[in-house]
């Protein structure tokens, strides 16, 4: 029976789409309203196949970012040109969406189990463990899991593996892409470290420019790049390698957060 269908991981679908459509509907205000997220490429979304889609994002926050990836992408594919506006399009999500995420994140409460129930692959880090640093073999199950749910259709990781800023990119998500070929698409997003708390559930401050960029895809010679190569491609692609801090001095980062907490912005209609 249709109620009864379920994804890959065992999530009935029905329950799926209604956790999605209510956590859209209690968040949208957090994206347009408190804040207005101001989004550029969305048309690359609506080109894209249904499945083996690996979209790659800096992190600055553990559930917002992958939040506005929810409502970003189903907005424009129920036609919205860089908009969220009229949060209507969640009532038929895309159910076929995944997300990486740390599983000791995902474990830490019932709203994070909620969430997970959304389509979240729980992965173990090999680098770092309850807050401490570890090491420790990737477990295979791990990427077996992302093997599926890009079989089943899109996912979303954040390759550094951290919500600070310009750390390294982990090299897992090179061997990814070089073992499953993936359409990879960058998302460049800012303004979330600044509107929310470190795990994205409580709002920090309102009148934030949240911005939120999707580039055209990786051009990845999956054959022949190394992953030393993948990896320079990604941390160019999501602005995160270490040659932007050159561009960007920190002392005047700093001071442009500064300025844009300060700031607030009038909303207008689109």
């Amino acid at each position: 029976m249709r109620w009864f269908k379920r994804s890959p991981f065992g999530q009935l679908l029905f329950l799926k789409k209604w956790i999605i459509r209510i956590s859209a509907l209690l968040t949208h205000r957090r994206y347009r309203g408190f804040n207005e997220l101001q989004i550029e490429g969305s048309e690359i979304i609506t080109n894209l196949p249904d499945r083996n889609v690996l979209f790659i994002s800096n992190h600055q926050t553990y559930f917002a970012d992958v939040v506005a990836m929810i409502h970003v992408f189903n907005a424009s594919l129920s036609g919205r040109v860089d908009s969220i506006k009229n949060v209507g399009y969640i009532w038929n999500p895309k159910l076929n969406i995944y997300y990486v995420a740390a599983k000791e994140t995902m474990k830490s409460g019932l709203l994070p189990r909620i969430m997970a129930y959304a389509g979240a692959i729980s992965v173990e880090r090999t680098w770092r463990a309850e807050g401490k640093d570890v090491q420790r073999e990737i477990n295979p199950n791990d990427t077996k899991n992302i093997q599926i749910a890009l079989e089943d259709g899109w996912v979303i990781t954040f390759p550094q593996g951290t919500t600070k800023s310009f750390k390294p990119v982990r090299k897992g998500t090179a061997h990814i892409i070089k073992m499953y070929k993936p359409i990879v698409v960058p998302i460049v997003i800012d303004g979330f470290r600044r509107s929310f708390d470190k795990k994205g559930l409580r709002l920090k401050k309102k009148g934030i420019l949240q911005s939120f960029i999707i580039k055209e895809p990786l051009e990845i010679d999956y054959e022949n790049d190394t992953i030393e190569q993948i990896v320079e491609k990604v941390e160019f692609a999501i602005e995160q390698h270490p040659s932007f801090l050159k561009v960007i001095p920190p002392q005047v980062r700093e001071e442009e957060e500064e300025l844009n907490e300060k700031r607030r912005y009038s909303y207008k209609e689109d």
